[in-house]
């Protein structure tokens, strides 16, 4: 594979203001699809490649149903989840492994992911788990998925395993492209780098998918269970709350997707990789995509004190 020649061509998304003044400004692209899947506007660069990181794991999903994983709608949810590590999420990854050896995880041992959940674990005298890292739901399923199937367990994140190849063509399939690069993401599965545009063309599939469907059935498992997808203090969970039918995930390095149920469908990128700018932009393209804003307005912004305001520039406002 080649890598791309040069990095996306980004432009100002979002200000910080101080006291009035433009102290930062954050870079990044969007892209909005219409419901028939055309272009209906998008900024910065839409087709050089980006790595997805976790706004990739519904599609990830949709590979383990594929593969005949069966799994009731909490569960599948937290397959496809980032999760922050409260209670309720590492029951629901240790439910899905039904009874496999935590120790066969193959993403890193880590601390929960959300800092309340954290620190409580610290002040308890716990160190890393595998079962607490945010990717843990994925990684029991894949060992599910390979169990199911006959496939071996070691080595089921190498990009050469069956599990990942039918990840890779389900990938292909759903994003309308071949995947630029192949690396491993943080967790140490396999990361594909699509373009803005094959990311939001993937999940506007899966959120528009008819029932039966491995794609409707991972949508409809999001948007049941937003809880399980983030975290009860995540600002991912909080819109799929407030916004009915909405089908949203957020990945690391500041990315985002979102589908509106009519098919709507938008996919975002920071460039600097700040959540902060993420959640701005985020509620910036829900605002201008006809959202309530009073809805929107008690999503909790993230990472910015009183005395800063996150503006989103004029084009994306």
């Amino acid at each position: 594979m080649t890598l791309p020649a040069h990095p996306p061509a980004y432009v100002p998304l979002v200000q910080l203001v101080r006291d009035g003044m433009v102290e930062g400004v954050h870079h990044g692209s969007v892209v909005v699809h219409a419901p028939d899947g055309g272009l209906r506007w998008s900024l910065g660069d839409a087709t050089t490649p980006i790595y997805p990181r976790s706004a990739a794991k519904p599609l990830q999903a949709v590979a383990l149903l594929r593969a005949g994983l069966d799994l009731p709608a909490d569960q599948l949810a937290l397959a496809g989840a980032s999760h922050s590590g409260e209670a309720i999420h590492l029951a629901t990854a240790e439910a899905i492994l039904a009874g496999l050896d935590a120790d066969l995880l193959g993403n890193p041992a880590d601390l929960p992911y959300d800092p309340i959940e954290h620190d409580a674990w610290v002040a308890a005298g716990r160190g890393p788990s595998r079962l607490a890292h945010n990717c843990s739901g994925k990684h029991a399923a894949m060992l599910r998925a390979c169990r199911l199937n006959g496939w071996p367990v070691e080595g089921y994140l190498s990009p050469d395993h069956p599990l990942q190849r039918l990840v890779a063509e389900v990938v292909t399939e759903l994003s309308g492209e071949k995947p630029a690069h192949v690396a491993a993401d943080g967790c140490g599965a396999p990361l594909f780098a699509l373009s803005l545009s094959g990311l939001a063309r993937a999940i506007a599939r899966i959120a528009t998918a008819p029932a039966g469907t491995p794609e409707h059935t991972v949508a409809s498992a999001y948007r049941s269970h937003p809880e399980l997808v983030a975290g009860n203090r995540r600002d991912t969970t909080a819109l799929m709350r407030v916004v009915p039918g909405l089908l949203a995930k957020d990945g690391f390095e500041g990315v985002q997707v979102l589908a509106l149920p009519d098919g709507t469908t938008a996919a975002i990128k920071i460039a600097d990789g700040s959540d902060r700018a993420r959640h701005a932009a985020t509620l910036a393209v829900l605002r201008r995509l006809g959202v309530d804003p009073v809805a929107l307005a008690g999503v909790r912004q993230v990472g910015v004190p009183d005395s800063l305001t996150l503006r989103p520039v004029d084009a994306l406002a």
